[in-house]
């Protein structure tokens, strides 16, 4: 049975939003953890881990089975993490942010259009990638810092419920990161299937 764009999507978005909250919960329950161990650094290396270990074993349909997924998907998210990593770490603020969703977004695009033989697709891949990248990312931003950061302080640091507002922050970028981003990448693997 054919995919559409729509399931491809929809797909995309619900899988990877699972992946993105198990990943982020390496940063709400584990970052003291990581003091000693590489610092951010080291916690962006592991959640990334998290995030290539899992995403094949949902998203690999996008591509007719993990293999064929994880082909693609391996070095274009590697290429990703690369880039944002260098424009958050060398420019940092919004700067960085936009920065590293407008490159990273580009060369995952780019790679995985070039790899699955849907190389005339890229530019539309890489728009519709950047743009849901964008709305999960900034709404992740939005919900921790205008939502759960502000009840965290409201309740002070000594309250038990400051970590568990802290922790749903966390999550919460994570969930809204992993639809945005997810969504964006049932995009990405269904323009470069629909060539190939």
């Amino acid at each position: 049975m054919a995919r559409s764009l729509s399931r491809d999507v929809i797909h995309g978005a619900l899988g990877f939003a699972a992946v993105s909250i198990a990943a982020f919960s390496v940063w709400a329950f584990a970052a003291p953890l990581f003091r000693g161990l590489g610092g951010e650094p080291g916690m962006y290396a592991a959640i990334a881990a998290v995030f290539l270990a899992g995403s094949g074993l949902v998203l690999g349909p996008l591509a007719g089975g993990m293999g064929r997924f994880y082909k693609a998907f391996l070095p274009a998210f590697l290429a990703y993490s690369m880039v944002w990593c260098a424009a958050w770490f060398g420019l940092g603020g919004r700067t960085g942010e936009w920065t590293g969703a407008a490159a990273g977004c580009l060369v995952f695009a780019w790679v995985v259009t070039r790899l699955r033989g849907g190389g005339g697709r890229w530019p539309a891949a890489a728009l519709a990638l950047f743009v849901l990248h964008s709305a999960g990312y900034f709404a992740g931003d939005w919900s921790m810092y205008d939502v759960f950061v502000p009840k965290a302080r409201a309740v002070g640091r000594e309250s038990v419920d400051y970590q568990h507002y802290m922790m749903l922050a966390k999550l919460s970028w994570g969930l809204f990161y992993g639809l945005g981003f997810g969504a964006g990448i049932g995009w990405v693997f269904h323009a470069s299937r629909r060539e190939s």
